[in-house]
């Protein structure tokens, strides 16, 4: 199977710590991961008390939101580059310390507009932190380590992003010291804390860079590029696709092949670049990001419209709609760490594929109960742990599935491009299931369960596409089989 060569003259694992250390460095990036992930949905459950408390407008409250995801989106390749260039432990220190700082001013705004702006900066230091997770473990575990490592990512992600909007509702409801919705985000200042001060104890220092000088005009265009395309994906559907948005669409396209030809072209000669092109040469990378990206946007418009359909369309309070969601969560902890961990090594792409389809049916059954008023019982309950044990068979084996080939010395930029297919499919799935949900939807209320079939159709090629690459990939991924671990 390819590799990309070793750019260090070195393999620049871990080996040398004890396991004690390794997992201790291990929790330290999971706890990161539930600060970075939290923040994307917390904030979901106080939007209506910050409009309330702050005069916020309807477009202060989406940038609230979107503003978040629209930078962290952008700059995670900058944010990965750095990782590589500067060493993975001291971009991720810097970048807890930032997300610390940033949570602090979020807590302190007094205007839609300060509480916009630390937003902005909070997705900026999100970008700088996230991508060294990743490639910390990369460094300190081995291929077929990773994927029993990187399955926690999903189970610990996905309790955060499902707990969270319970979690924001219970703080704002507890309103300690008068703080009321600021809590949400000053709740990151001691879990952030902790998060530095172990790392300053257990990350190894071992991981002092590659002196590789960061490409800025490659970093400018790439971060061009993904905000106009995640503008025009976060807004597109929202405003009934606008020429505005289309515009922003094609600059962000052009600024991405212009950076890509600008990296192909500093590799030819020798020079370093912000994207790595030579990774798309690995079967296992290239194809897992399609099929990453693809099953990424199928997830996030199936929870898009699995939310509005509960509230808006069956008249279930936000609490009751999150603890609908509940059944799902665990769904896919138990895809994660029952099926993926174990199987994944054993059955390769047919677990990714079976997990899609597991999903698929799951999804699409749930979203037809829906549509027939359903708004409870044990027939959805268990849809939903279905679709979501499906959802669970692909997120944990995916990421170590793509990085699988990947040398070390590029941890940061393929975790980097991995997370950004995330955001960009997560980004694609809203806006091309969303628009089929309100576009088939005959009016408000029940008429929104008119919108659920044509959602549902496009939901499921969305994992048929991701079959698709995943059916891709080599038959035998990590190379277990032949008696060898890479």
């Amino acid at each position: 199977m390819e590799r990309v060569a070793d750019a260090t003259g070195g393999d620049g694992t871990g080996e040398e710590m004890t396991d004690r250390q390794r997992t201790l460095a291990f929790v330290t990036v999971l706890i990161a991961l539930v600060l970075e992930v939290a923040d994307s949905t917390i904030v979901n459950t106080a939007l209506p008390v910050i409009r309330q408390t702050l005069g916020a407008s309807p477009a202060a409250m989406q940038w609230i939101v979107a503003g978040y995801l629209l930078v962290l989106g952008s700059l995670l390749l900058l944010g990965g580059r750095l990782g590589d260039a500067f060493g993975y432990r001291r971009m991720f220190l810097i970048g807890v310390a930032a997300f610390i700082a940033t949570s602090m001013l979020c807590g302190m705004a007094h205007t839609p507009q300060q509480l916009v702006v630390a937003r902005l900066l909070q997705g900026g230091a999100g970008a700088m932190m996230g991508p060294q997770v990743m490639a910390i473990v990369q460094i300190l575990f081995t291929p077929l380590e990773r994927v029993a490592r990187l399955a926690w990512f999903g189970v610990i992600g996905g309790l955060a992003a499902i707990v969270g909007p319970i979690i924001g509702g219970l703080l704002i409801e507890a309103n300690l010291l008068g703080l009321g919705w600021r809590l949400i985000f000053l709740i990151n200042l001691p879990i952030g804390l902790l998060a530095l001060w172990l790392g300053v104890r257990t990350i190894p220092h071992k991981d002092v860079g590659h002196r590789l000088r960061v490409d800025l005009a490659g970093a400018a265009l790439f971060a061009i590029g993904f905000a106009g395309l995640l503008l025009a994906l976060i807004d597109g559907a929202e405003h009934g696709w606008p020429a505005w948005t289309l515009l922003s669409a094609a600059v962000g396209l052009a600024a991405i092949l212009s950076g890509w030809r600008r990296a192909v072209a500093r590799r030819r000669d020798g020079l370093s670049a912000m994207i790595e092109p030579t990774l798309f040469r690995l079967r296992t990378f290239r194809w897992g990001l399609l099929a990453i990206l693809t099953f990424a946007a199928s997830a996030a418009g199936f929870l898009l419209v699995l939310a509005v359909t509960l509230q808006q369309g069956l008249g279930k309070s936000p609490l009751a709609t999150a603890l609908l969601h509940m059944p799902f969560g665990l769904g896919v902890m138990a895809g994660i760490s029952l099926i993926g961990k174990r199987y994944l090594p054993r059955f390769g792409r047919w677990l990714l594929v079976s997990g899609a389809t597991v999903m698929a049916i799951g999804g699409a059954l749930a979203l037809a109960l829906l549509a027939q008023g359903i708004g409870g019982g044990v027939e959805l309950i268990a849809l939903l742990g279905l679709a979501g044990m499906g959802m669970g068979m692909i997120a944990g084996p995916l990421p170590p599935v793509v990085v699988a080939d990947v040398d070390r010395a590029f941890a940061g930029t393929a975790s980097a491009t991995l997370r950004t297919a995330q955001q960009i499919g997560g980004a694609l799935g809203i806006a091309l299931i969303g628009s089929a949900f309100f576009a088939g939807a005959s009016g408000e209320g029940a008429g929104r369960l008119s919108g659920l079939l044509p959602a549902g159709v496009v939901f499921v090629m969305l994992l048929l596409l991701s079959c698709v690459a995943a059916l891709r990939l080599p038959g035998d991924i990590f190379g277990t089989r032949g008696g060898r671990e890479r």
